[in-house]
């Protein structure tokens, strides 16, 4: 079964590319064509490009390429059949099958979204007109949600009775218990899943409803209704179903997606009332997690509106167990993840009516997620005593060790020495894992691939002779240790002429161990120095507003480095170029 040709081609000429790309990535119009930020791979500078007249677009960095039909099936991973039924449906074509049967799950699909449009409305209707939402209209009151909050957010009240919303929409089994408004009891009898709560409906990105929140009413009277003890937990999610999957639906994104694009930022929170509370205080990009972790697929979805993620929520609590996944999130999707210093005990819908000059502060003033754990740990330490510094630097610098960037973790290094009065040479025996000694001799340097390759260069140089280059480094005593090595004919010879610092570094690893696989170590370094020439052609593009080529073809090759492959070649089509641009230079 198909969707006729003729069909297909009214969608196409029907839709408008550039306001379907508009919900998914932030674009800015240059000429006739639209740019922004590819959806499809991470990148800084845009290098996706929409020609809205003849409905293409193009990304210039990773290649990809295709009409809106595309479009749609890759960014919501939808077949081919479903890309057209959504784009027909906003465009309001009636689109014909070239066979008489049309399929049963995509009839399903408009089945379920259509009886949650009713739930919607129905549970709406009753709290703001139901004689027994009296109770649930005075907790909104004593919120400070007035009749303009109420209806923004199609909040509503499910009564307390078994079954009176399957009655009232005559659900059949099957549809209740695929849209989560109802299932089977013991009894084989259809009984609502919510009761005597109050309910915030969740939608989608597109706007269809897709599952409730709800926060238990002890009545819909007053505090001590009928059967309130049977009524479940405090707050309740609709179950997982075929329309709702809480690992990827964020609460809010519909209606916040344009103030994240405009911004370039969102604000991540734990329930709907914190996204209600950040609008109430003028901050119109929260969105929340309802009831579970921040994920992977959720973080998937964010990076396609924002550069910038705001946890509202205390991210202390996650810790060493969060931090592994963060910094992941940072470097996969290349995101800046803040976390917002909310006062103790507090959350954002709280805050929000207690003092909304604070939380819009806390999220102005968001903090990498590595300084705002270390400004929480050295808060709790007693920094007057030296046990006190020396137990809190032990804390801190155990976090600093769990990031994955050695420049990063170098820089960690001087402000934990700032805040405790701790010599940075210490703090980086502890780093290492090393406990300080009272006359220790000075600490090697951190590891990383420029160590790396100097070591491989000291003990088995023909194996990175052919691409090593001092183009590759950065660290002024690794490179002035290459340039001894290169000016030499033996290490001895190195070591004598070299600067002590480098002498010193040159004569430790000729006593250590050379183990590392020279392609390994040749493509970090590689992709390193890759990664710093990148930044240095975004920033030049900030200047003058033209984006080089080249930094879409730095990114793809990058990519083919995680290729077995594909990583060698890689590694010296790279190098060579990263050579090349660094001889020509004046």
């Amino acid at each position: 079964m198909g969707i006729l040709a003729e069909d297909i081609e009214r969608v196409r000429a029907a839709t408008d590319f550039a306001a379907v790309a508009g919900e998914h990535i932030a674009l800015k119009r240059a000429g006739r064509r639209y740019q922004g930020l590819c959806p499809f791979h991470a990148e800084k500078s845009p290098s996706f490009s929409i020609n809205a007249e003849e409905g293409l677009y193009y990304c210039f960095g990773c290649g990809v390429g295709g009409d809106v039909i595309t479009f749609v099936r890759e960014i919501e991973h939808l077949e081919f059949a479903e890309a057209v039924e959504r784009l027909a449906a906003r465009a309001g074509i009636q689109i014909r099958y070239d066979t008489a049967a049309v399929s049963e799950e995509r009839q399903r699909r408009t089945r379920l979204v259509e009886a949650m449009t009713r739930a919607v409305d129905w549970y709406h209707e009753r709290l703001l007109s139901g004689a027994d939402a009296k109770g649930a209209r005075n907790y909104l009151r004593s919120r400070g949600y007035d009749g303009e909050v109420v209806r923004a957010y199609r909040i509503g009240w499910a009564p307390e009775g078994w079954d009176e919303l399957c009655q009232a929409l005559k659900l059949p089994a099957d549809l209740a218990r695929d849209t989560g408004l109802g299932f089977l009891n013991k009894r084989g009898r259809i009984q609502d899943f919510f009761r005597g709560r109050v309910l915030f409906p969740i939608f989608d990105v597109r706007g269809d409803p897709v599952a409730f929140g709800g926060r238990r009413i002890n009545g819909g009277q007053g505090p001590s209704g009928p059967r309130s003890g049977e009524l479940g937990p405090k707050y309740r999610n609709s179950p997982e179903t075929p329309l709702y999957s809480k690992s990827r639906v964020l609460y809010g994104l519909n209606w916040a997606k344009a103030a994240v694009v405009d911004t370039n930022e969102v604000v991540v929170c734990e329930g709907y009332t914190d996204v209600i509370g950040l609008a109430r205080a003028g901050i119109k990009s929260g969105v929340a997690t309802c009831g579970t972790a921040l994920s992977d697929e959720h973080v998937r979805v964010l990076k396609n509106f924002a550069r910038r993620v705001v946890l509202a929520y205390d991210a202390d609590a996650a810790g060493q167990a969060a931090a592994e996944r963060f910094y992941e999130w940072e470097r996969r999707y290349e995101l800046d993840l803040a976390v917002a210093d909310l006062p103790a005990g507090t959350d954002p819908g709280e805050l929000s009516s207690r003092d909304p000059a604070a939380l819009q502060a806390a999220i102005k003033d968001a903090k990498p997620f590595l300084t705002f754990r270390i400004d929480r740990l050295l808060a709790r330490s007693d920094l007057r005593t030296p046990g006190g510094k020396a137990r809190a630097a032990e804390a801190a610098m155990a976090a600093v060790r769990e990031h994955p960037s050695d420049l990063v973790r170098d820089q960690y290094v001087m402000t934990v020495s700032d805040r405790t009065g701790i010599e940075p040479v210490r703090l980086r025996m502890l780093l290492e894992g090393r406990a300080p000694q009272a006359r220790a001799a000075a600490p090697s340097r951190p590891e990383g691939p420029e160590v790396e390759a100097l070591r491989l260069a000291v003990h088995r140089p023909e194996e990175v002779a052919a691409l090593l280059h001092e183009a590759l480094f950065v660290d002024p005593v690794v490179l002035a240790g290459y340039r001894a090595l290169c000016g030499a004919t033996t290490l001895a010879q190195a070591i004598d002429a070299a600067e002590p610092e480098a002498a010193s570094l040159l004569q430790r690893l000729a006593v250590e161990d050379a183990d590392a696989s020279a392609d390994d170590v040749l493509a970090r370094l590689a992709e390193e120095a890759a990664k710093r020439v990148i930044v240095e052609l975004e920033a030049e593009a900030r200047r003058t507003g033209t984006l080089t080529e080249d930094v879409g073809w730095l990114k793809l090759t990058i990519g083919e480095l995680r290729e077995p492959a594909t990583a060698v070649d890689a590694t010296g089509r790279l190098v060579r170029w990263i050579v090349d641009r660094f001889e020509v230079e004046p």
